[in-house]
């Protein structure tokens, strides 16, 4: 698989090609939601006869627990790309376009990726803490009961805690 990076310069042809990945695969059924999905692709990955096969995206999110910026990363293969052990390198190409872009900013927008770890053979394939093979860490479980890990980017600096989410209160008001 030749991989390329993307990342913010995903132009209407590409976009497009997108759309029929993901509704050729069934991946996104949403087209609108599709599109929005096409402006976060930070790689892709096209098989000998240069057809798209795989693509990672990202957006900038700040998890409850963390109270941090990191990018919440998906990435996406194709039936046939599936298990021949490209997952890994993949992602941590699109890790280190991620991490140019935010060396290249002002101030760095986030302070590495987070996956939430859909595969259940990826699951049951890494249960160390802290994995040497990935560089990722474990650090929780989502809120569809998914293991969450993080991949720091070298010399990420904590900013200000995020402000906390305060849904408990809204429940416990409503309650009253």
């Amino acid at each position: 698989m030749e991989i390329t990076p993307v990342w913010k310069q995903v132009d209407a042809g590409l976009a497009e090609e997108l759309l029929a990945f993901w509704q050729r695969s069934g991946a996104i059924a949403d087209a609108g939601q599709a599109a929005l999905r096409a402006e976060q692709a930070v790689c892709i990955g096209r098989d000998a006869s240069g057809a798209l096969c795989a693509v990672g995206t990202a957006i900038v999110r700040i998890p409850p627990r963390l109270r941090q910026p990191v990018y919440y990363y998906r990435q996406f293969f194709d039936e046939a790309q599936r298990g021949k052990g490209l997952a890994v390198d993949f992602a941590k190409r699109a890790k280190a376009v991620l991490e140019a872009y935010n060396a290249g900013l002002a101030a760095p927008e986030s302070l590495g990726m987070m996956v939430e770890v859909e595969s259940r053979m990826l699951a049951s394939r890494y249960k160390l803490a802290l994995e040497p093979d990935t560089g990722y860490a474990f650090i929780g479980y989502s809120p569809r009961g998914l293991v969450l890990r993080v991949s720091y980017f070298g010399n990420a600096t904590l900013g200000p805690p995020a402000p906390a989410r305060r849904r408990g209160r809204v429940a416990a008001a409503a309650r009253h």
